[in-house]
């Protein structure tokens, strides 16, 4: 019988080896890494074995109980088979963002390599919770949940969490707070048009707009909006502590089911589409996040403004919808 819940982090590059290990040191869930071979010369090594000894050795260090294996798989699907029995599937896997190349850049090639990984899912886990990670998130989350014909509250795009951080990241350094006592939700597209959410913010209940000038909002909402960019910029690449760390967050929502409510990347659809003027997308909206994935969208209230920058937002995801959709038809 199975103790532990079991997480496997397909693309085991910064963000899923971060991951992999944030995921070990919590002890709630056992961890599955996998990944591509590399080539040193003519040797063929196994970077993603190295990792997860690496990681469980870390345990070992720390005292901390869990199990960590590393898989090597091909671009081409072969060695999948220990996705079996997963509970939750977290896709790392693809290009990395490099400076000066948008989200939308990776579309295609991520769209490509995404498919091989969508297919072993159905093949080996076809009962799990999965995470999309793989940038442009949105798009990606929308192909990942087209190729897999799960139930929409099983797919879900990380992004919002990684964003809200961002945004309380700066509202703390500004006003000197810790940001536990921030409240901050951004939503939307994970892109330049997030919009974080001014008028639902607060820092130990009092509104944010009641702390800063009009500003000096302005001002945290544009870093916010540039914040995956800014560190692009200042490191040559992607990137993965935070996002690791927002994964995570997610991760843990799902397995211990304490209906946290967190912003990420789901497709709307229904009432709830209505609400948010969006049928048949991927976009960042909170929402509830139990045992069985995504338990309920929460329709939140949005100022004329806001609402005018979500709207926004929506537009710049559904820009290259029906590129992602040409695309999946040659894919499927």
């Amino acid at each position: 019988m199975k103790l532990r819940k079991v997480v496997s982090v397909v693309g085991a590059g910064n963000v899923g080896e971060h991951t992999a290990a944030l995921l070990a040191l919590r002890g709630l869930v056992d961890v599955r890494m996998f990944d591509l071979p590399k080539k040193d010369g003519d040797r063929i090594i196994e970077p993603v074995k190295g990792k997860a000894l690496d990681i469980q050795q870390m345990l070992s260090a720390l005292n901390i109980d869990g199990k960590v294996e590393g898989y090597t798989v091909s671009a081409d699907g072969e060695g999948y088979q220990a996705l079996e029995g997963s509970d939750i599937v977290v896709i790392t896997a693809g290009f990395p963002r490099r400076p000066g190349m948008s989200r939308e850049d990776l579309l295609e090639k991520n769209i490509s390599i995404l498919s091989v990984i969508a297919s072993k899912i159905k093949e080996y886990a076809k009962d799990a919770i999965v995470i999309v990670v793989t940038n442009p998130v949105d798009l990606m989350t929308y192909a990942v949940y087209k190729l897999l014909g799960f139930e929409p509250q099983r797919v879900m795009g990380m992004a919002g969490v990684l964003d809200s951080a961002r945004f309380k990241t700066f509202i703390s350094k500004e006003i000197d707070v810790s940001p536990q006592d921030i409240h901050a939700y951004v939503i939307g597209g994970h892109g330049d048009e997030m919009v974080p959410l001014i008028s639902i913010s607060n820092v130990g209940g009092i509104p944010l707009k009641d702390l800063l000038s009009k500003e000096k909002l302005q001002e945290l909402i544009k870093r916010t909006q540039f914040g995956g960019g800014e560190i692009v910029d200042l490191m040559g690449t992607s990137a993965y502590h935070a996002p690791a760390a927002s994964i995570v967050e997610m991760v843990e929502a799902i397995v211990t089911n304490n209906k946290r409510i967190l912003p990420c990347s789901v497709y709307l659809d229904g009432e709830v589409g209505e609400y948010y003027g969006v049928k048949g997308a991927c976009v960042g909206v909170p929402v509830k996040l139990g045992n069985c994935g995504v338990e309920e969208v929460i329709k939140i209230p949005m100022l004329p403004e806001e609402r005018e920058m979500w709207e926004r937002s929506v537009q710049s995801v559904l820009k290259n919808l029906k590129v992602v959709d040409e695309l999946l038809k040659v894919m499927v």
